[in-house]
């Protein structure tokens, strides 16, 4: 490996660390507290932290919730996230980056930090993230308090949320919002397809993650010390087990009460052997992609997702390699449909391939560590990687509401850096024909896919998408409570509706 080029990026470092509350070694840190830790670990990992801290000069930071708007923050927080945890490195960046919303970014940032390498602007770099969700809450219900704002001098290059595309303005006016409204719309389209009753496909989705408590339970970095699970006990519904939004149980969901962080760390080849780094512990990117599916309602269908397929197959044609030379997968896994789409549906892959489809245990039961869970993913397939000499790793990584994906081959085969593939994919998915939709729908239509939001048990909210006679598309709410009850008790999918075009909103009630 002394002929890789000296500028070559790769990944000499990485870390995960965990704050369980029900642990002895609690210690209550917040996200900052929880990056750097991660981040040192990394350095560690690296056994050359004297020598490369120093050498660190651009940091990439993960957007923690608290700067998505997606979880409270009582406490404060840091008014620069990435350049509260380079303090508590010793780290002086030049470049200090707050990545976008979305679970993609730490495939997106790792590859950013590796171009940034490669074009000498640094020889090393870092990228971590962290959630204290559990802590905040612990604390909060306690009636405790913490001082966890801070302000540092400098600038950073913050991206900003990065919302813009993944819902319409018709959406969320109708109540599609968050993501297990949207994921269950984009589930129910799915079992549309396959023609499954609402029992036979939530056993499916429960044999799809039961394999993935197995690995959550045995994870010592995992949000929490659980116990595997049969599918039949993820599928059914009960008092620990409630109905979220049609079709998902609890136990289906991503957990993002979680007190984790993960940090992955970059270096020149040249750097990293002057720094006596051995070079078999050195991890090589062969492969990535990065690509962004449409908003929800322009989708041509919504059981499907191109964008990942599409990012998949340009990271293993960049990297020379298929799923059959793999040894070992990590497949987003916020609910379902993402690893059914991508991993099942994509690739061909069976549920219980003995590879297994994630190194982690999963969002719902590892934990997802708000949009920083890839980054624990890219870790754990580093550490699988080096223990299996010569052997390559996937790591796929889903933002917003199959929004973007990432895709990422690694191996500890030496490589040129490859790049990440982006553009030409992006012209593909562009080209595709957008369908029509009907703003205002009345008359008659037919549902394609629905969800029912439950509150404290009780059904509380419906939408339905589908077409109207004319082949246009329309999103709509259940007109009042009895048909919201109808769609709850009864499966809704290809019943007949009389729809009405309201001010603001379309709604339906079922056409006898």
């Amino acid at each position: 490996m002394s002929t890789i080029p000296d500028r070559t990026p790769v990944i000499v470092g990485v870390g995960q660390v965990v704050d369980r509350i029900e642990a002895g070694d609690y210690r209550a840190l917040s996200a900052a507290d929880l990056a750097a830790a991660a981040a040192e670990a990394a350095l560690a990992d690296s056994g050359a932290a004297p020598a490369v801290r120093p050498l660190v000069r651009v940091v990439g930071a993960v957007r923690t919730f608290e700067d998505s708007g997606a979880a409270p923050s009582p406490f404060g927080r840091p008014g620069k996230f990435p350049l509260a945890v380079a303090r508590r490195l010793g780290v002086t960046p030049d470049h200090a980056i707050l990545g976008k919303v979305g679970g993609d970014t730490p495939v997106s940032m790792v590859m950013e930090l590796g171009d940034r390498i490669l074009a000498g602007e640094t020889d090393a770099a870092i990228a971590f993230g962290a959630e204290a969700i559990s802590t905040t809450r612990h604390l909060s219900g306690r009636g405790e308090t913490r001082d966890w704002a801070e302000h540092d001098e400098g600038s950073i290059d913050d991206r900003g949320l990065g919302y813009e595309g993944m819902l319409s303005a018709t959406a969320a006016r109708h109540g599609l919002r968050g993501a297990p409204i949207a994921y269950a719309l984009l589930e129910n389209a799915r079992r549309a397809r396959l023609g499954l009753s609402r029992e036979d496909y939530a056993l499916e989705m429960g044999r799809l993650f039961a394999p993935f408590t197995q690995v959550a339970a045995a994870n010592p970095w995992s949000c929490s010390a659980s116990a595997p699970m049969t599918a039949e006990q993820i599928a059914t519904p009960g008092e620990r087990n409630r109905i979220v939004t049609d079709p998902y149980t609890l136990k289906l969901v991503a957990r993002d009460q979680v007190n984790q962080g993960a940090a992955v760390l970059l270096m020149a080849a040249g750097a990293a052997r002057a720094a006596g780094i051995p070079e078999e512990r050195w991890i090589f990117v062969h492969g990535a992609a990065l690509a962004v599916e449409r908003e929800i309602l322009d989708r041509p269908d919504l059981d499907r997702y191109p964008a990942a397929n599409a990012a998949i197959a340009a990271a293993f044609a960049r990297a020379g390699k298929t799923a059959a030379d793999m040894a070992a997968f990590d497949f987003y896994s916020c609910f379902p449909i993402p690893v059914f789409t991508a991993a099942i549906e994509g690739l061909g892959l069976a549920a219980d391939d003995p590879r297994g489809l994630t190194l982690t245990g999963g969002l719902p039961y590892f934990g997802g560590a708000g949009n920083n869970y890839s980054m624990h993913a890219i870790a754990s397939m580093a550490e699988r990687l080096r223990r299996q000499a010569g052997s390559f790793g996937f790591v796929g990584a889903n933002g917003g509401f199959q929004s973007k994906y990432g895709a990422m081959v690694l191996s500890g085969e030496p490589c040129a850096w490859p790049g990440c593939e982006k553009e030409g994919i992006q012209t593909r998915l562009d080209a595709a024909p957008k369908p029509a939709i009907s703003e205002r729908a009345q008359g008659t239509g037919t549902i394609g896919t629905y969800t029912v939001v439950h509150t404290k048990g009780m059904p509380a909210h419906g939408i339905a998408i589908g077409t109207l006679a004319d082949g246009t598309r329309f999103i709509a709410n259940p007109a009042d409570e009895t048909t919201l009850a109808r769609m709850a008790e009864t499966d809704p999918l290809g019943a007949k509706v009389t729809l009405t075009a309201g001010e603001k909103t379309n709604t339906f009630v079922f056409a006898e």
